[in-house]
């Protein structure tokens, strides 16, 4: 009978062991489940057959694919890679199963236009036949290293234009002199030649022009402005030249922005700058399409499309680096001095363009006084 009651009071106190162990395990899975899902970067589970077995919330956000539509799937059979991305992805999880661990990056090219950029890193078993990848989003990281690479390189050319500018200018001078002195000597044989000299000389005093922006930005005031008014000036004064290439303006302003503060011989450098660009990139005409709107958080849009041949993507990451040009005679500094102007002003230039179809600028400016200058 005692026999039978130890026995009894044995399996009863390992029923309650077992139960704690459970109850334990439970809440180390909760909390587990919790540190999971509640994580700042993107989480996933895969088997080694490549599948998806879970991703937390964060994961879930930055793929922009909810969980129902990524568990069962493997990783790199997804819509949203393109089959480069795919062997890359393969070429990581190779790595992975080689090493017991491995660290990429990779980049979604999405159907909109937007791009991100992501790191991860994998590890091998992290429990006996689940595998872990963590991957956070480095987009603002990476564009924010290449503002920061375009900013080092504006500063070494400012140095080096300074002194070029210098140097160039007074032989410049001397030569001009010397040509207007001769202006009445010339004859009709050679009145040519002169106007070849005479426009070259102008060209290259512009480029002196523009070494000298890059060099010292001059001392400007802001002022409260009206950007449709500094717009519609531009385009006056560009509607000859535009009449010549057989190109036609479409403007749409929206006569309820706000004024903003600005330099607005500045801004209307950048404006005359684009707006000829596009000009010269339709020889045998087209149409240019210019609207000023208002956008979210206290900013305006300034967007400038052309009908040309449009501008290679490899290309596009290139605008704005010094003597960097699509042009046959261009320097690249007329759309370093806009992007340094519009930098100054606290706002942004982004281009899009497909060939065949045409390229759009962009200009986005702020209207909350927060460019100005005391």
């Amino acid at each position: 009978m005692e026999k039978q009651f130890n026995q009894e009071n044995a399996l009863s106190h390992e029923n309650k062991e077992m139960q704690m162990k459970e109850t334990d395990l439970q809440k180390s899975e909760q909390k587990y489940r919790r540190i999971f899902e509640d994580s700042n970067e993107g989480l996933i589970l895969w088997d080694d057959q490549h599948c998806i077995t879970d991703i937390n919330y964060a994961g879930e956000r930055m793929i922009g694919i909810s969980k129902e539509k990524l568990i069962g799937h493997r990783i790199y059979n997804l819509d949203i890679f393109q089959d480069v991305k795919k062997q890359e992805i393969v070429n990581h999880i190779d790595q992975v199963f080689n090493n017991g661990k491995c660290t990429s990056t990779f980049i979604i090219d999405y159907e909109d236009g937007r791009k991100k950029y992501f790191e991860y890193s994998s590890k091998l078993n992290i429990v006996e036949g689940l595998n872990f990848t963590v991957f956070k989003d480095v987009t603002e990281k990476v564009a924010m290293q290449e503002q920061l690479r375009k900013s080092d390189t504006l500063t070494v050319i400012g140095e080096l234009a300074a002194g070029i500018a210098h140097e160039i200018r007074n032989p410049m001078t001397a030569l001009k002199g010397f040509i207007q002195l001769l202006e009445g000597s010339i004859t009709k044989d050679h009145s040519m030649y002169y106007q070849v000299i005479t426009t070259e000389l102008q060209r290259i005093d512009s480029i002196i022009n523009e070494f000298l922006i890059l060099a010292k930005p001059q001392a400007i005031r802001f002022q409260e402005k009206d950007i449709n008014q500094i717009m519609k000036e531009t385009v006056d004064l560009l509607t000859a030249q535009a009449v010549l290439y057989n190109v036609q303006f479409v403007t749409e302003y929206n006569e309820q922005l706000p004024a903003i503060y600005c330099e607005p011989n500045q801004l209307k450098k950048v404006f005359i700058n684009l707006i000829k660009n596009a000009i010269e990139v339709m020889p045998g005409g087209g149409k240019i399409t210019i609207s000023v709107k208002k956008a979210v958080n206290k900013r305006i849009i300034i967007t400038i499309e052309d009908e040309g041949s449009g501008i290679p993507e490899e290309m596009i990451k290139r605008l704005g680096e010094p003597f960097y040009t699509t042009k046959d005679r261009g320097t690249g500094l007329g759309l370093m001095v806009s992007y340094r102007i519009i930098d100054e002003h606290k706002g942004t230039i982004k281009v899009k363009s497909e060939e065949g179809k045409g390229t759009i600028f962009q200009i986005t400016l702020p209207f909350d006084g927060s460019n100005s200058i005391n």
